[in-house]
């Protein structure tokens, strides 16, 4: 059943006018007044509905049951990534809503091959939060992960307590790292979560070094290199299997 993301109030039996975006996707699908859809507004949970009319520049549907759906991981993960280049930030944040991860920090590293800056940097966030509505809407999740503004990875850094709280993890993936994946807890840990990942060149020393002046631990994912969107989303998926996230 088509899903969609309303940035609005859902309440039973209100008639809502869909957003722009939502009558296009509704017209392409070619949905016509009768048709049943799904709406959600990422608060939690989702509404079955009812198309009522369908116009070319408009389309309204009446709201019916409210449904307490939920499919988010057991462990609340962000995924701070060295921002890639071309569409590679968009297909790894596709995939890494639908693995669970909950927020998404992009960061500008010495090695970066794309700088954001000013009013791109606005237009790519903006962007990157459209991408995260749509995987949402296809992979059945009801709550929106947040997508944080771009950040040098020092300024980010510098913002979080220099120790980690209890129960908090921090994992730095590395190529150089010592530690296995295998030492990593078997049971997700009660406070959050945080991987960080570097862009297409990987982490600086410099950087690495300051990473784990906060509390990150170095890791490494066998003895193969992978890609920067590579490596995300093994990670991602490796914690859902370790962790109980399927």
């Amino acid at each position: 059943m088509p899903r969609f993301f309303v940035g609005t109030p859902l309440n039973s039996d209100d008639i809502l006018q869909l957003p722009d975006d939502v009558t296009r996707h509704v017209l392409v699908l070619r949905l016509q007044p009768g048709d049943s859809i799904v709406l959600f507004n990422g608060k939690g949970g989702e509404y079955s509905a009812e198309l009522v009319e369908v116009e070319r520049r408009s389309a309204k549907a009446i709201v019916r049951e409210f449904r307490a759906v939920e499919v988010e991981t057991p462990y609340h993960l962000t995924l701070a990534q060295g921002i890639a280049g071309g569409d590679k930030m968009d297909w790894l944040i596709e995939k890494a809503v639908e693995l669970g991860a909950s927020c998404f920090v992009p960061l500008t590293t010495t090695r970066s091959v794309v700088r954001l800056a000013s009013e791109r940097a606005q237009r790519r966030h903006a962007h990157w939060e459209g991408v995260v509505r749509a995987s949402c809407e296809q992979c059945g999740r009801n709550r929106l992960p947040e997508v944080m503004p771009v950040r040098e990875i020092a300024t980010w850094l510098g913002a979080l307590p220099r120790t980690p709280q209890e129960g908090e993890l921090r994992i730095l993936l590395s190529p150089r790292a010592n530690m296995s994946f295998s030492a990593l807890p078997t049971e997700p840990p009660q406070g959050r979560v945080t991987v960080l990942i570097g862009p297409e060149g990987g982490f600086s020393a410099v950087e690495e070094a300051a990473a784990t002046a906060y509390g990150f631990a170095v890791i490494g994912l066998g003895p193969r290199v992978l890609r920067t969107e590579t490596a995300g989303i093994a990670v991602l998926a490796a914690l859902a299997a370790r962790w109980g996230g399927w």
